[in-house]
C-alpha cells in the first residue's frame, strides 16, 4: 500500500499525521504543511555493504587549506579564508544587503585567481549586472547565471567546475523529481541536500542563500543549518549604515566570530575598528550612558548602553529594550530593587545599546545596571570609563572571560578607568585604571555614593 501523505512542521521539522492549525511539538501556529511522499524509498539493508576506514584520536592530518578574499572581515568570520568542498550557508533580513555582499565576495575571490560563478534564482542576470555596474565590480571576472532548476544548475557546476559557487536562494530552487512547490520543507530540504553532497564530492565550495523568517531564524526545515558546515547571519538595522556578518556555526573555525561593514552609496566597506563605530561622541559627560567593554567571537568590542528612566502616567510601567534581551533587563530591575533597595516602580524605562548593535553576553550587566542608575539619578558615569561584569541573583558580580582583552581594547581606544568584578585576571592592563568590585551593593556606593 502506498504510503499517503505527511504534514511537517516549517519551524521545528515535527511530523504530523494530519494538518492542524498548531504544531504540538513548538507551540508554533500555521505551520505545518504538507509534504509529499517520496516516490521510492530506501532499499532494504539486507545485502552486505562495503566496510569504511577507521582511525584513531591520535591521526594527525593536515588543516584544511584557506582562500583568502581579500576582505579582511569576510575571512575573519569565515575562520580565515574559504575552505575547499564546504557549504556555506547565509541568512539575514529582506533587503539587508545578502546580495551585495555576496556579489562583492564573488568579485573579491575571483581576483584572487579562483574561478566564480555566481547562480541568481531571484533575479534577472541583466539586474545582477546593474547591481556590480554601481559597485564597481563590472570587471571583475566572475561568471553569471540565473536559473532555478537545480538539476540544470548542478549539470552547469559540474561541467565549469569553480571554486566557488553562489546560489541566491535555496527557497527559489526546485528540483522535478520532488512533488511539490518551490520554497516547501521537501523541496528546500533536497535541494540543500543535493548542493552539500554536490560540494563534498566535487570539492567545490558552495555559499547558499537563505530567506529568515519574521523572528529571525532561516526559513525552512532546521536540518538545512545541520547540513552545511558553516552559518552565518547578515544582521543590522535599515536605520543604521553598519552590517554584522555574524557565524553562528563554523566547523572551520570560532563560532560567534562578527565582520563589520558599513553600507555606502558604493556597496559595503569594511570597518576595521568596529569600538569606535558603536561609540557616540562621548567628550561631554551625559547621564544614562555607560560604555560597555564586550567580545564576540574573538573580537573586543566596546559599544554604548544608554538608558532613560522617567516618571509613568500609566498604571504599569513601560519597558521598552533595543539590542538587548528584555528578560535580562527585568532580572536587572529586580536585583537592583531586592539587594540595592532602589526601586523602579512608576518609572519608565527605556534601554538602548548605539548604533544598533545588539548584546547577548551577559558580561554586559554591570554597564546595563551603571545605566540605568545614572539615568535615574541623573548623575553621569565618566566618560573615561568602562564597565563589565555579570550580575547574580544575589546581587555578587562575577568575573567574566578575557578581561585582559577586554581592558587592552578600552585603553586602545583612550579609556583610562575601568570597573570589573572582584577575582577577575586582570593580567597587563598598562595605562588603565581597574577597580574591582565584589557585588552591586559596593559599587552603587563607591560610584554613586549610596547603598
Amino acid at each position: 500500500m502506498a504510503k499517503g501523505p505527511s504534514f511537517t512542521c516549517t519551524a521545528c521539522g515535527a511530523v504530523h499525521r494530519k494538518w492542524a492549525g498548531k504544531c504540538d511539538a513548538c507551540g508554533a501556529w500555521n505551520s505545518i504543511v504538507e509534504e509529499a511522499p517520496l516516490t521510492a524509498g530506501p532499499k532494504a539493508l539486507g545485502a552486505r555493504g562495503k566496510g569504511i576506514v577507521l582511525t584513531d584520536l591520535a591521526t594527525q592530518e593536515d588543516p584544511p587549506p584557506r582562500a583568502p578574499s581579500g576582505m579582511d572581515e569576510l575571512d575573519r568570520v569565515l575562520g580565515g579564508g574559504l575552505v575547499p568542498a564546504s557549504a556555506i550557508l547565509v541568512g539575514g533580513d529582506p533587503g539587508i544587503g545578502k546580495s551585495t555582499l555576496l556579489l562583492q565576495a564573488a568579485a573579491s575571490f575571483a581576483r584572487t585567481g579562483l574561478k566564480c560563478l555566481y547562480i541568481s534564482g531571484e533575479e534577472a542576470a541583466a539586474q545582477v549586472r546593474m547591481r556590480a555596474q554601481r559597485l564597481g565590480l563590472r570587471d571583475a571576472p566572475v561568471a553569471l547565471g540565473a536559473e532555478t532548476n537545480l538539476r540544470d544548475i548542478l549539470t552547469t557546476l559540474d561541467a565549469e567546475r569553480p571554486a566557488l559557487a553562489i546560489i541566491d536562494s535555496i527557497q527559489t530552487m526546485w528540483l522535478d523529481n520532488v512533488e511539490s512547490a518551490p520554497g516547501s520543507v521537501s523541496q528546500v530540504r533536497a535541494a540543500a541536500h543535493e548542493l552539500v553532497n554536490f560540494a563534498k564530492k566535487r570539492g567545490v565550495a558552495i555559499i547558499i542563500v537563505g530567506h529568515v523568517t519574521k523572528e529571525g531564524n532561516i526559513a525552512g526545515p532546521r536540518v538545512v543549518e545541520h547540513m552545511v558546515d558553516t552559518v552565518l547571519y547578515f544582521e543590522g538595522e535599515r536605520g543604521h549604515q553598519f552590517r554584522i556578518l555574524r557565524a553562528v556555526k563554523n566547523r572551520f573555525g570560532p563560532a560567534d566570530e562578527i565582520g563589520v561593514f558599513e553600507m555606502t552609496g558604493d556597496g559595503l566597506q569594511q570597518v576595521a575598528n568596529p569600538s569606535a563605530l558603536f561609540l557616540s561622541d562621548r567628550d561631554k559627560p551625559a547621564p544614562g550612558s555607560a560604555v560597555f567593554a564586550g567580545i564576540e567571537g574573538t573580537r573586543p568590542v566596546l559599544t554604548e548602553i544608554q538608558a532613560l528612566v522617567a516618571p509613568s502616567p500609566l498604571g504599569t510601567p513601560r519597558r521598552t529594550v533595543v539590542g538587548l534581551d528584555s528578560g535580562r533587563l527585568s532580572t536587572i530591575l529586580a536585583v537592583l530593587e531586592a539587594r540595592c533597595a532602589i526601586p523602579f516602580a512608576g518609572l519608565d524605562v527605556f534601554l538602548n545599546v548605539a548604533g544598533g548593535m545588539r548584546v547577548n553576553e551577559p558580561a554586559a550587566d554591570l554597564a546595563v545596571a551603571a545605566a540605568l542608575l545614572s539615568a535615574r539619578e541623573d548623575v553621569a558615569i565618566p566618560p573615561e570609563m568602562v564597565l563589565f561584569g555579570e550580575i547574580s541573583l544575589s546581587g555578587a558580580l562575577r568575573p567574566v572571560s578575557q578581561t585582559e582583552n577586554r581592558l587592552k581594547e578600552a585603553a586602545k581606544l583612550g579609556f583610562t578607568q575601568a570597573i570589573a568584578p572582584s577575582r577577575s585576571k586582570l593580567g597587563s592592563a598598562e595605562g588603565m585604571r581597574v577597580r574591582q568590585m565584589p557585588d552591586l551593593t559596593a559599587f552603587v556606593g563607591e560610584i554613586f555614593g549610596a547603598g
